[in-house]
């Protein structure tokens, strides 16, 4: 595979990105990760080289503002989920020029607060994205932070969250936020995946939005907390692919053998294995 870091530019930021391009000619399906709160493009990174291995391109990027690790220099104080959606299509619509990517076979997957963006992202491109994939998306942080902050006046100029430091504006942009009537409209395919120990996001969220697409699959994984255990995650990676191999079908786009092992991070289950409810 070839592995390259790359800048986008939008909106006076600068994006932070690598790409996984498979080996072989010809366009390539593409998916694009988005890292969860005050994460990092290189949390991906793994997963990323594991689809490059089967026939599937990646990239990972940094939100910008949004880790402390984040090299654009915008600060973490004016990140908001908003901001966040904006850096996640300028990515869009970056490798929608690449020669090698089949742009009929873009496919959104985020973690945690970078599934909600994904998600909003999808709602807003629903003829360019394929499918959707989103683990334990944090489609909770609106309603949290509202119930914590009940009035405009109690809403602190900064506060710290997980080693990083929120700004006014995270939290004045979704005062009249409800993700209830922000997502739905996207009818492309949906795998929502959802530990059953979470404690940051509950699972009725999950639930809740795979009742809500059109086209939805919710995936339990019995005893796994928000944030995935070694063994959860090589689950996780083994189904999305399946998963992204079923879109392709759909298309009638053919790709390499989704069990094909890279030895870097082996999946060694069956299909049916991988689909069963831990």
């Amino acid at each position: 595979m070839q592995i390259k870091n790359i800048a986008v530019s939008h909106r006076n930021r600068t994006i932070d990105a690598t790409y996984y391009k498979p080996n072989g000619e010809g366009s390539f399906p593409l998916v694009i990760f988005s890292h969860g709160y005050n994460g990092h493009k290189e949390d991906a990174a793994l997963s990323a080289k594991y689809y490059a291995k089967s026939g599937i391109g990646a990239v990972c990027f940094t939100f910008c503002g949004g880790s402390t690790r984040d090299a654009s220099g915008f600060p973490t104080t004016e990140m908001t989920l908003f901001t966040e959606r904006e850096d996640l299509l300028a990515v869009v619509d970056e490798v929608k020029k690449w020669p090698w990517v089949d742009s009929s076979q873009i496919y959104l997957f985020g973690f945690s607060q970078g599934g909600m963006v994904s998600a909003l992202a999808a709602e807003e491109r629903c003829e360019e994205i394929h499918a959707l994939i989103l683990l334990y998306p944090a489609f909770c942080i609106a309603d949290n932070w509202n119930e914590r902050f009940k009035k405009s006046e109690d809403i602190p100029d900064a506060e710290i969250l997980w080693d990083m430091t929120l700004g006014r504006k995270f939290f004045e942009s979704i005062r009249d936020f409800r993700i209830k009537e922000r997502i739905g409209k996207f009818g492309g395919r949906v795998l929502l995946m959802h530990g059953t120990e979470d404690e940051v996001v509950g699972l009725e969220y999950a639930k809740w939005a795979s009742e809500k697409y059109a086209d939805a699959r919710l995936e339990l994984f019995h005893g796994e907390p928000h944030g995935f255990s070694e063994e959860g995650n090589r689950r996780m990676e083994a189904m999305a692919l399946y998963f992204i191999h079923e879109c392709m079908a759909d298309r009638g786009v053919s790709g390499s053998n989704p069990s094909a092992q890279s030895g870097l991070r082996p999946v060694g289950r069956s299909r049916q294995e991988v689909f069963r409810k831990a």
